[in-house]
């Protein structure tokens, strides 16, 4: 990251930024840094002037505890008026949720979109959510980040055999070290329902994506999110799944943010 602004608390938040035109910020989700999403930026530099960042706990940027999700609100304003005083947010699943958040805070913020927020649509979700809180809690709380990542790929559904390889990739050892910020994505998604009242004091556009070839209940989330929104729109991403590829999503992201 080649830029650093200060939050609030006095942490130090590292980002980047590139291109020309509407101020837009990317919020990257679990187990994610600014580089995630930087394949995603320079698809939209092209008419969006973009920021990438680290979000507290991870990458370049820094930490101060105790966490809150206030803490993480606050890095997006530094972030916003670093960039000109009002942006546009972009939050990839549990990222969209705190994006959300931002914007029901009464950030200065001009328009936001999100993709594929996890949101439990009904009560056995709901529960399972509950669930992995407390044991994500336990696990970090007893320092076994290994257990804490295994946690969240299985609460994501990817399969045992899948996760035994995780477990001896060469990428395990960062899974692990941005591990505890999994508290922090799990705050953000609150009791894990959609959280209406919220959404509805946002004054901002707000739109909402599912990938086309994803679970039902990906899109049933996503609409709830704009139904609950005071100006809100429901989209699709044609063939792709959570796992969006940025050339099909960046099309969609800069003619929404460029109005």
């Amino acid at each position: 990251m080649e830029k650093t602004t200060v939050s609030r608390d006095g942490t130090l938040i590292a980002y980047e930024r590139s291109g020309r035109g509407p101020a837009v910020v990317l919020v990257s989700g679990a187990m994610s840094t600014g580089a995630t999403t930087a394949p995603l930026a320079a698809g939209l530099a092209g008419r969006l002037d973009v920021t990438v960042y680290d979000r507290r706990g991870r990458g370049a940027s820094g930490d101060t505890a105790p966490y809150a999700v206030e803490r993480e609100i606050e890095d997006l304003a530094a972030l916003i008026e670093a960039v000109g005083g009002e942006a546009s947010l972009y939050g990839m699943s549990s990222g969209g949720a705190l994006a959300l958040r931002a914007a029901a805070s009464g950030l200065p913020v001009r328009r936001v979109a999100v993709y594929e927020v996890p949101y439990a649509m009904d009560d056995a979700a709901a529960r399972a959510a509950a669930e992995y809180t407390e044991r994500l809690t336990e696990a970090l709380g007893q320092g076994r980040r290994g257990d804490a990542v295994e946690l969240f790929l299985r609460h994501t559904g990817l399969g045992e055999e899948m996760i035994r390889g995780a477990r001896q990739s060469p990428m395990w050892a960062g899974m692990e070290s941005v591990a505890p910020s999994l508290a922090y994505d799990d705050a953000a998604m609150g009791d894990s329902r959609v959280p209406r009242d919220a959404i509805a004091s946002i004054g901002a556009p707000v739109l909402a994506l599912a990938g086309g070839a994803s679970d039902a209940w990906w899109h049933d989330a996503a609409r709830a999110v704009a139904e609950a929104a005071a100006d809100g729109t429901y989209g699709t991403v044609e063939g792709q799944t959570h796992m969006v590829e940025p050339g099909m999503l960046a099309p969609v992201l800069t003619e929404f943010f460029g109005r």
